[in-house]
């Protein structure tokens, strides 16, 4: 996957947590469907969904900003 994909899914992002996300291996449509899952999961659920595997767990984690610091990378940047 390259920086543009992951922009194309994420938004606009630091450069670590983009190596971060390319680092996991994880294809472009596993990065949209963590994407999702990281912000949209009661939908996702609500169709019945599986959770994602090891490698979309990974993209959360990296994808969803930590509660207490609303500019954790992963967040989109305004």
């Amino acid at each position: 996957m390259t920086r543009q994909e992951v922009l194309s899914v994420i938004g606009l992002a630091d450069d670590i947590t983009v190596a971060e996300i390319i680092a996991t291996g994880a294809s472009i449509e596993e990065l949209s469907e963590a994407w999702a899952w990281a912000f949209a999961d009661d939908a996702l659920m609500g169709q019945g969904r599986p959770l994602p595997g090891t490698r979309g767990a990974a993209l959360i984690d990296l994808l969803k900003p930590d509660e207490d610091d609303p500019a954790e990378p992963g967040t989109r940047l305004e």
